[in-house]
């Protein structure tokens, strides 16, 4: 039976320093804020991750970045949801989205996977797309450029200027599941775009 009241938060992004400043591990970020909040260390588990279990906003919660890369981050996810008893309906993917603008954050449960691997990963290893995510807005990739070589390149300077504020802001979104569900969360953080990325594109 799952454990009616813990939550699975998941950062996603790739292991290793070189990696650690990428568009792609925003996710990795976030979960390196709630740690924060949470007053704990990341510890390397038995699952491909590093977890920290604590409380957060006051709810028994799973904090985990896993230790794959981004495709294969599915296999680590579905261990710990297994080996922690939660539902998926209680997983929360935090993650970098290229179809929104940087500055933007979005909620939502389901859905696509917009050709995100690690959320393609996820939904194929629990075998649903009916979990939480925490969209993390880097717009789509200047000119030509490639979006696989965009996600692996470090936030550009202007950008940087703007991040802890939105690292801080999405880590207050998870909060907000946590504690408010779906909806609330929704009608509270879209309507708070931070104005970085010019005209809608």
């Amino acid at each position: 039976m799952p454990t009616v009241d813990r939550w699975l938060v998941v950062g996603l992004g790739n292991p290793g320093p070189e990696y650690a400043g990428n568009r792609h591990n925003a996710g990795f970020m976030v979960l390196d804020e709630l740690a924060a909040r949470a007053g704990g260390r990341f510890k390397v588990h038995r699952s491909r991750a590093e977890v920290l279990e604590g409380r957060l906003a006051g709810a028994p919660a799973v904090l985990a970045k896993p230790l794959s890369f981004m495709n294969l981050s599915g296999g680590p996810v579905k261990a710990l949801a297994d080996f922690y008893k939660v539902d998926p309906a209680r997983v929360i993917a935090v993650h970098d989205e290229l179809d929104i603008p940087y500055g933007a954050l979005r909620a939502k449960l389901g859905g696509g996977d917009n050709g995100h691997n690690g959320l393609k990963s996820i939904t194929k290893s629990l075998a649903t797309k009916d979990y939480l995510r925490v969209r993390f807005g880097i717009g789509r990739p200047p000119g030509r450029m490639d979006a696989a070589a965009y996600v692996l390149r470090d936030f550009a300077t202007a950008e940087r200027k703007d991040l802890p504020f939105l690292v801080d802001r999405a880590a207050d979104m998870v909060e907000s599941l946590i504690t408010s569900g779906l909806e609330p969360t929704q009608n509270t953080f879209h309507a708070g775009d931070l104005n970085v990325s010019g005209p809608p594109r």
